[in-house]
């Protein structure tokens, strides 16, 4: 089997590669692709990459390639985790709105709308070249942030695609470590959209254990999200550390005023990675890799694959369409939520109806999602706007109409329609 990673010259790549290595009874790749135009650094990730398989006796063959349809040619599964203008895009992200007194966050508000403009267009094209030249019925798995605008994107546009997100499966881990059980005998009542979620549930074969772990490590919980655990309580519901921007948004903004922004130490994280990575005698995914993000990524990665490829039927965290889950939301919006994932595809399970408390702020997402995704596929400064104007941390003309001209601003060089 043939499998492909767009944006292949990641530091974070060792971590799926890794993975392919231990979880080859559930996956036998053949022949791993990693296409980057990022010539330098695609060798050194490329490098580490077949080291690792070598040590841990894996067959593979690992490909590195700077062209696009080269590398999409004949695979069963694309994966893409693009980062279109680098880590320093991800910076301008994270401080051009805390002029305006926003958050300051790569996936979540202003800066979550800019990378959205940046990366659904290139992403596309990834993806019409994908269905061009892949092999018949492959799949796409999409780890690119926005990771529920994208995925909205590549539906729409036709393509066999389930997004991924590794949140879920970091809670999951984390819960199964404090009640000291298997991983696998967790599952999870996980609702909302990316980076947007609540644990509702969490089911050790089938007995709901979540009030126990309130009841006996909300505080740690709490502390691990960044939140007060009241606000766990009150709930009676784990959110994701995604919500802390909504929940204590201002706090946040103070907290980053005048602070290192995270891709400015992901940046330093990577430069260390990458002399790590040449260095022929690594052959081993570094500790330091867990700083750079994306816990549980390969984990997440190749139970998808295997689901998808090998009809295995399980539950996974997915993004997919709504379909009638929310009944709030229009069929085509993409949620995400525990689904089931086999040959077909992903689908969500029959979830309870979800609390007001939740569905309000889901909607309002939802809604500013779809027109990102409008503004991001026709562009224009009035899209744009409205789009911000609709996100529940802007929600006013004066601030949408300043946070418009920043985003163009930072990132003309990025949108043919505004340069």
């Amino acid at each position: 089997m043939r499998v492909t990673v767009v944006g292949g010259g990641s530091t974070y790549t060792p971590e799926l590669v890794d993975g392919i290595g231990r979880l080859r009874d559930s996956l036998a790749v053949e022949e791993l692709v990693l296409v980057d135009p990022a010539a330098e650094r695609l060798e050194l990730v490329a490098g580490v990459a077949r080291r690792i398989l070598a040590r841990q006796g894996h067959p593979a063959r690992v490909v590195a390639t700077s062209d696009l349809d080269a590398g999409v040619a004949d695979a069963q599964v694309v994966l893409l985790q693009l980062r279109v203008g680098g880590q320093a895009a991800r910076i301008g992200d994270e401080t051009w709105p805390l002029d305006c007194g926003c958050l300051g966050q790569e996936t979540t508000g202003a800066g979550g709308l800019a990378k959205a403009m940046r990366t659904v267009p290139v992403i596309l094209d990834v993806a019409e070249r994908v269905r061009r030249r892949a092999a018949p019925g492959a799949w796409i798995i999409d780890f690119t942030n926005p990771v529920g605008i994208v995925t909205r994107a590549l539906l729409d546009d036709g393509h066999r695609a389930v997004g991924l997100c590794n949140v879920a499966i970091g809670l999951q881990r984390y819960f199964a470590q404090l009640l000291e059980v298997a991983p696998d005998r967790v599952q999870l009542d996980h609702v909302g959209l990316n980076h947007l979620t609540w644990e509702r549930a969490v089911l050790v074969d089938g007995v709901d254990r979540l009030p126990e772990l309130l009841d006996r490590h909300g505080a740690e919980i709490a502390e691990h999200l960044g939140l007060p655990v009241d606000v766990l309580t009150r709930l009676g519901s784990v959110p994701s550390y995604y919500l802390r921007y909504f929940y204590r948004h201002d706090l946040v903004v103070e907290e980053q005023r005048g602070g290192p922004t995270r891709g400015e130490r992901v940046a330093e994280v990577e430069r260390e990675l990458l002399e790590m990575y040449a260095d022929e005698a690594l052959d081993e995914k570094p500790a330091l890799l867990s700083e750079r993000g994306g816990a549980f990524y390969s984990e997440a990665a190749i139970d998808l694959m295997a689901s998808l490829l090998h009809d295995r039927g399980d539950v996974q965290a997915v993004n997919v369409r709504n379909g009638s889950t929310f009944s709030f939301l229009a069929p085509e919006a993409v949620i995400e939520v525990s689904g089931r994932v086999d040959a077909t595809g992903a689908a969500p399970l029959d979830l309870a109806p979800v609390e007001p408390l939740y569905a309000g702020l889901i909607a309002h997402v939802s809604a500013y999602e779809e027109l990102a995704l409008e503004a991001a596929i026709k562009g224009g400064r009035d899209r744009v706007f409205r789009a911000l104007l609709a996100h529940p941390l802007v929600g006013q003309s004066d601030l949408a109409d300043q946070l418009t001209d920043r985003l163009l601003a930072a990132n003309r060089q990025h949108l043919s329609w505004a340069r």
